[in-house]
């Protein structure tokens, strides 16, 4: 997938487990855990999305999460934890000295998520990468997460409104990325 004149061709969901990896990070948290909270905020926003499109019924709600979390981690003997990353509170249990979004009932697979992003936006993954850790630099780390999703909105790609935009791809503006936050 190569980056046209005018963008790159792809759908919403990578573009935002993408961005709130690349804010994970300047939160501080290593690549592996970035990506699973990564995945875990845009999993969380398309579930409320289709819920609020009619098109899926929510299955599990964020308690269910967070008394899935608090199980695994006494299994664990640790403390229950949540990462509050782009305004969602994600559950997290802590794994090989970091954290792992909790995906189900065990921690998330980093490769898994980072192998979704990797084929979402192929050849221009370094482009995109860039573009966005270039914004996330922009400012202070607190401020980011705290208006990231906002900032999200701003460049995420362009698709029909309501159920016929649902999963369709859109493009990506590099330009976007880099002035969301001027």
């Amino acid at each position: 997938m190569a980056e046209t004149k005018d963008g790159i061709r792809v759908n919403r969901a990578p573009v935002l487990t993408f961005w709130a990896a690349v804010v994970a990070e300047r939160l501080g948290y290593n690549r592996d855990a970035a990506i699973t909270l990564g995945r875990a905020v845009a999993g969380s926003n398309a579930r409320v999305k289709a819920k609020a499109l009619g098109i899926a019924e929510d299955h599990r709600e964020v308690g269910d999460l967070r008394d899935e979390a608090r199980k695994l981690q006494k299994e664990r003997t640790h403390a229950p934890k949540a990462v509050h990353l782009l305004g969602r509170d994600v559950p997290v249990v802590e794994e090989k000295g970091s954290v792992r979004a909790l995906d189900h009932d065990k921690p998330a697979a980093p490769k898994a998520a980072a192998g979704y992003v990797e084929r979402a936006f192929g050849e221009d993954l370094p482009a995109v990468r860039h573009a966005m850790e270039e914004l996330a630099r922009s400012m202070e780390p607190e401020e980011l997460n705290r208006v990231g999703f906002r900032l999200y909105e701003h460049f995420r790609p362009e698709v029909p409104t309501g159920a016929t935009g649902w999963g369709a791809k859109g493009l990506l503006d590099l330009q976007r990325i880099r002035t969301a936050g001027t």
